[in-house]
């Protein structure tokens, strides 16, 4: 009799655009951003469904005031580091500041670019009623577009700092008109940012493809948050709408601390982590016992 150890895993297969659509009101969709191989081999494994290299890498990993600098090359090889971690997760890549504003052209070529060079499976761009016309033409060309609207950090200064949107009638009025326009061009999915929570749900009610909300309350049909943020890394960067699952830089800190104090008394590195003395001539190797010597990583482990 075989006894079974337990129920199988379940399997998972590639997060895809069609299957984000399906998820809109049957299950709640989750996005973190990536920006390099091991944060997306890591939440990949975590089972995130869509991995979103966000120019928000200007912030976090460049340590920038705003998303504004970030070039379309850094876009494209962030995006790169993250298709390499991946198996499972839905891989979309910002279209970054001016990258796609100026003509329908420009905004095909890079969103190529992106999907040929970067690895992404879609493209997001902020905008509203005036990106319709380019994210009809991007999805014509083949490409999948997430739109964002609200709160859009590439126009921080027109909107006078990063400030929650749609908060007058008339504001809300204009932010549904928008979203509805960018769900009419082909957008299969709508990021939401910093509204107030019933927008977001009449939003949600009233488009046919799945919102993802960030700052914008629980009832858009997914969430995206800043991996640096849902970790714990930007111990000065703290939104309101942000959730910290971990403090890891505090713990980087105090590890670091640690590796400091261990070399500067002698206690690292030991000899366990050496290599032994050089032989002698004539003095015969140690018995192989049967196990590889190809390094891992980047380094011998024996």
């Amino acid at each position: 009799m075989t006894l079974s150890s337990g129920p199988s895993p379940k399997v998972r297969s590639p997060m895809t655009v069609p299957r984000l659509v399906k998820m809109k009101g049957r299950e709640r969709i989750t996005m973190v951003t990536a920006y390099d191989f091991t944060f997306a081999r890591m939440l990949d494994e975590a089972g995130v469904d869509a991995l979103l290299v966000g120019d928000s890498l200007g912030m976090v990993v460049q340590g920038r005031e705003s998303t504004l600098p970030v070039t379309m090359d850094e876009i494209v090889y962030h995006t790169r580091a993250v298709a390499r971690g991946t198996q499972y997760a839905h891989i979309v890549a910002d279209m970054p500041f001016l990258s796609w504003q100026p003509s329908v052209e420009r905004a095909i070529d890079n969103a190529g670019r992106l999907l040929s060079e970067g690895g992404a499976h879609a493209v997001k761009l902020e905008g509203g009623a005036e990106a319709a016309e380019t994210i009809r033409r991007l999805v014509s060309c083949g490409i999948p577009v997430l739109g964002h609207v609200g709160l859009t950090p590439q126009s921080v200064h027109a909107m006078g700092g990063f400030r929650v949107q749609g908060k007058t009638r008339e504001a809300a009025a204009r932010l549904l008109d928008d979203a509805v326009a960018v769900a009419e061009a082909g957008a299969y999915g709508i990021v939401l940012e910093g509204i107030p929570t019933d927008l977001a749900g009449q939003i949600t009610r009233a488009v046919p493809v799945p919102t993802i909300g960030i700052g914008a309350g629980p009832e858009c049909d997914g969430q995206v948050l800043v991996c640096y943020d849902l970790l714990g890394l930007t111990p000065t960067l703290r939104p309101k709408f942000v959730k910290r699952y971990a403090e890891l830089f505090t713990a980087g800190v105090e590890a670091a601390r640690t590796y400091c104090d261990e070399v500067r008394a002698g206690v690292f590195p030991a000899e366990e982590h050496g290599f032994g003395e050089v032989k002698r001539e004539g003095e015969e190797s140690a018995p192989h016992n049967g196990t590889s010597n190809r390094t891992a990583g980047y380094g011998p482990t024996r």
